[in-house]
């Protein structure tokens, strides 16, 4: 297993208000009317709510009193009250329904588009992080930011907090009611929801920091299972099965038990505040009733804003129940929201990453070259490029044509700025050069070769292309500069002919033959079902490695770069593949400036330069034949003294 990070690094929970707040905030700038109407309705939902026991009190206090006292029954006008009565509540509540599902259907389109947004503005951002992010963390973590932590976002976002707006507006409703019925009565719930609140706090402080974890290590468990899954032919030639399994179960027990810690703290508090509800509620039918039957008796008038009536404790019972359910409904949310935020955090966590830094301003264009060697550019493709340089307070606007001369001076470099990998490192490589690159694995032949592509900065030091300083050169247009055939190949899901014409977008169907001919790949291509429309999946698995390496030689032939890096392009197939493959090669490199890391010298005897690294450090530098007669380090190695590895 590697030794990557395993996840995102999480904030402390105090943080969560500030994700929530770019929750809405997001939601918002994704469709203002809908946002608007969404609360709109939301908040007329909940004012019908309200409007219930209003009616209640009003239907006892108006018709059920006055209809008790008269002893004769029903009059004309109760009927009449009764029936307006029961269309007006009819009417509130099926406008209640109404506002109930447009505020749902709402949201449903809001969280969806802001999801889809998310996913666009994440994987737009992901390719724009520096190399450096993907070499630290697991793939499966990384999966997770699209699949688990965007699946909490939704609920958090369709679900938990729409609910609690819910409660929040029908909380307050409800006690602006209530206050105006009786302020005593309003006490005896205040206090009981300050016991509601301290319960939910309790359990709050609980499952956060268990769901805060549970999302880290859900992203630990899915990198695992993806490393897994793409090394299971090692586990199983090396019969690792009991082992990972092992390994998988540490992973999953912890899992488990943190989503257990969270889930119980969570759920038990819903049941403990509807049980404090259901004291309140008793608590003031008991207290009302008491004041409704003896005040009169004793002259005790504890009211409020007005007069307590049988009515109006039967409904402040009905506000009570409906302000508790509120804060239960809300409260029952709080684990949805922890691990929603969770998600949410490590979504944002993701957009706020530094992308990779670019301040070049020399780009690279096509152009046409006169005989006297003036420099036109040009909108087409000509076969010729040049280094574009802006004019500025100095230096007026200039053309220099991409010949392929790559030097370094005296250059320093370590992934991490306590542990340097390369040590004053100088070479150059002169326009259709070939430079090899030996030594022992970890004495910094690819990193050199990245460096070039400038996936990663000097720590100091200089590198030149064509004498202009490769920080001022825009990143994409250097790339473009440069054709890459590596060990490991990559193809996509797709037709051979997407993959070939993956090194150059716009190349016709003409051009991407001619490079799978340069390559040598044209004829196994023309062998297959459906020739270049041939569909492949992502890892080329219908494929023989020698097969997907000369299609990626192709892919590199087809953008026909002047500089082209190949970092141990052949020594993962056989020799007999091995020797078609180098002619691809070999063709490939024809007029290039090539760079070479190869742990099979005899690929290399031909090379103009070769360096023996070690360390970081360059020690030799020749031709095969001079390297020989020094009897140094490269003729310990070509002789077998000495192994690469």
């Amino acid at each position: 297993m590697n030794n990557k990070n395993s996840s995102m690094p999480t904030k402390k929970e105090k943080m969560n208000k500030k994700t929530l707040l770019r929750v809405i905030k997001t939601a918002f700038v994704v469709n203002k009317p809908l946002f608007v109407f969404a609360v709109i309705f939301i908040i007329l939902n909940a004012s019908c709510n309200i409007t219930g026991p209003l009616f209640i009190q009003r239907f006892i206090d108006d018709i059920i009193n006055p209809s008790l006292s008269i002893g004769s029954g029903m009059t004309e006008a109760i009927k009449g009250q009764i029936i307006n009565y029961a269309l007006i509540m009819g009417s509130l509540f099926l406008f209640g329904v109404i506002c109930n599902w447009l505020y749902r259907y709402f949201i449903v389109l809001l969280t969806q588009g802001m999801l889809h947004k998310l996913r666009v503005d994440m994987f737009s951002h992901m390719e724009k992080l520096p190399i450096s992010f993907f070499d630290t963390h697991h793939h499966g973590d990384i999966m997770s930011f699209y699949t688990n932590d965007a699946d909490t976002l939704r609920m958090l976002a369709s679900e938990a907090l729409p609910m609690v707006l819910v409660s929040f507006v029908s909380v307050i409703a409800g006690f602006i009611t209530m206050a105006m019925y009786s302020i005593y009565l309003l006490l005896v719930v205040i206090l009981f929801s300050v016991i509601m609140i301290l319960f939910a706090k309790f359990s709050a402080m609980r499952s956060a920091k268990a769901f805060m974890t549970q999302q880290t290590v859900m992203g630990e468990v899915e990198g695992f299972v993806e490393e897994m899954m793409s090394g299971q032919k090692v586990v199983k030639v090396f019969n690792h099965e009991k082992q990972t399994i092992d390994d998988f179960d540490k992973l999953n027990d912890e899992y488990y038990k943190l989503n257990l810690t969270g889930n119980i703290f969570g759920n038990i508090l819903m049941p403990i505040i509807q049980n404090i509800g259901l004291i309140l509620f008793i608590t003031v039918a008991f207290v009302g009733g008491c004041i409704v039957a003896f005040g009169p008796t004793y002259n005790i008038t504890l009211t409020g804003f007005s007069t307590l009536t049988i009515g109006t404790v039967v409904s402040f019972m009905l506000l009570s129940r409906q302000f508790t359910n509120a804060i239960s409904q809300a409260s029952s949310q709080l684990s949805m929201i922890v691990m929603g935020s969770a998600g949410a955090s490590r979504v944002f966590m993701l957009l706020d990453q530094d992308v990779e830094v670019d301040n070049g301003n020399v780009t690279l264009v096509n152009c046409t070259i006169d005989d006297d060697g003036t420099i036109h550019e040009v909108p087409y493709r000509t076969g010729y490029w040049a280094w574009k340089q802006p004019a500025n307070d100095k230096y007026p606007l200039t053309y220099r044509r991409l010949r392929g001369d790559i030097r370094f001076f005296n250059v320093d470099f370590g992934y991490t700025p306590n542990k340097i990998v390369l040590h004053d490192v100088s070479l150059y490589a002169k326009p259709g050069q070939k430079i090899a690159f030996v030594g022992a694995t970890g004495a910094g032949k690819t990193t050199i070769t990245n460096l070039i592509n400038r996936f990663y900065d000097i720590a100091d030091g200089k590198i030149r292309y064509d004498d202009i300083n490769i920080n001022t050169i825009k990143k994409a247009d250097l790339r473009r500069s440069l054709g890459i055939v590596l060990q490991d190949t990559n193809l996509f899901t797709g037709t051979i002919m997407d993959n070939i014409r993956y090194g150059r977008m716009d190349a016709s169907d003409e051009d991407c033959i001619e490079a799978a001919k340069l390559a040598n790949a044209h004829d196994f291509i023309m062998m297959m079902p459906e020739g270049y429309k041939t569909l492949i999946n992502g890892d080329g698995g219908s494929l023989s490695q020698g097969q997907k390496q000369l299609i990626s030689i192709a892919r590199a032939a087809c953008c026909n770069a002047p500089v082209v890096i190949l970092d141990e392009a052949t020594s993962s197939i056989d020799t007999r593949t091995e020797a078609l493959v180098q002619k691809g090669i070999d063709k490939l490199m024809e007029g290039r400036t090539v760079f070479v890391i190869a742990h099979r010298l005899s690929t290399v005897q031909n090379a103009d330069a070769i360096m023996v690294l070690d360390h970081g450090k360059v020690i030799e530098r020749g031709t095969h034949d001079d390297l020989i007669k020094q009897k140094g380090v490269y003729y310990q190695l070509y002789t077998g003294a000495f192994e690469l590895e």
